[in-house]
């Protein structure tokens, strides 16, 4: 597995394309690698000014897993094949090194639907580090101190800020959740909850499969022309001469932010794959299944 230092200097120097229309002209440097705490993590520049809350990506480097097949080191799924002390130490590790309490981790549960749930100190996952949520792949909150946790290996991850009112949110969301708007919902959920409006919010989507590396079949795309105007068409996916697709999920994602009225200037894309970078981020693509999982923690500090 590549090095820390090998890992650090990749991120940092990730420079996302400028060839789409859809992307923000900041987006030169928008990861970094923090290597500051217990266990590398990977931070993104927009939320640096924004010092009271802790937005971070992890990697597969710094934790206990031992299946070098698979695992290697930082997982966090339970249902990987890994052991259960080594899942609890991974995420141990990880809260100390964002300066949060494991015991308040509030853990999402991934099933590719476009549910989004607000969270309070009644799921906090405690001592044994329980998962107290199903069949919910958005979280929400305005409780300082608890850490949102969604877990991914391709999906993409998106982050949801509001300055203005100090809340977050944190959604899993694959092809599925993707033609299911669960970005949508999120922002429509803060609209709901806290009187957040879209000019406000900032979306981030973090880590996750690029175009390039997401093949996908007609039936995925029938579901995308259903769901997508016509007019976003060729931003979001082409067709190939073996009549199979490439799909861009950070398109999809922005122009859903965008039909929710979110500014242009507030959309951020991490540019950076996990499938292309497989050696450092757990990519269910890449290693056809046979991966951990990787984890998205905010926070509103204490």
């Amino acid at each position: 597995m590549t090095g820390i230092d090998e890992a650090k200097k990749r991120i940092d120097e990730n420079k996302i394309s400028r060839d789409k229309c859809y992307y923000n002209d900041e987006y030169t440097n928008m990861c970094y690698l923090d290597i500051s705490g217990e266990v590398p993590v990977i931070k993104f520049r927009c939320m640096e000014k924004y010092d009271y809350i802790t937005l971070a990506f992890s990697t597969r480097l710094g934790g206990v897993s031992h299946d070098e097949e698979f695992l290697e080191s930082l997982n966090f799924g339970w249902d990987r094949g890994d052991k259960e002390e080594n899942v609890r130490e991974n995420y141990k590790r990880i809260c100390r090194s964002i300066d949060g309490d494991y015991r308040k981790l509030v853990l999402s549960d991934q099933v590719h639907d476009n549910k989004v749930m607000y969270v309070d100190e009644r799921y906090e996952a405690g001592e044994s580090i329980e998962k107290k949520i199903k069949g919910i792949d958005g979280l929400t909150t305005d409780r300082k101190g608890l850490i949102l946790a969604t877990s991914y290996a391709d999906c993409v991850p998106l982050f949801f800020f509001d300055p203005v009112r100090k809340i977050i949110a944190s959604s899993h969301s694959g092809w599925r959740g993707t033609v299911g708007f669960i970005g949508s919902e999120t922002i429509e959920k803060m609209k709901k909850l806290y009187g957040s409006k879209a000019e406000d919010i900032i979306c981030i989507v973090g880590p996750s499969i690029c175009q390039e590396c997401y093949e996908v079949s007609e039936d995925v795309i029938e579901e995308f022309k259903k769901a997508y105007d016509k007019s976003v068409w060729n931003d979001i996916f082409y067709e190939k001469n073996d009549g199979k697709y490439q799909l861009d999920l950070w398109a999809a994602n922005y122009h859903q932010f965008r039909k929710c009225n979110i500014p242009h200037k507030h959309i951020f894309v991490s540019g950076l794959c996990t499938c292309c970078n497989s050696d450092i981020l757990y990519s269910h693509r890449a290693s056809h299944g046979k991966r951990g999982n990787l984890n998205g923690f905010m926070m509103i500090n204490s």
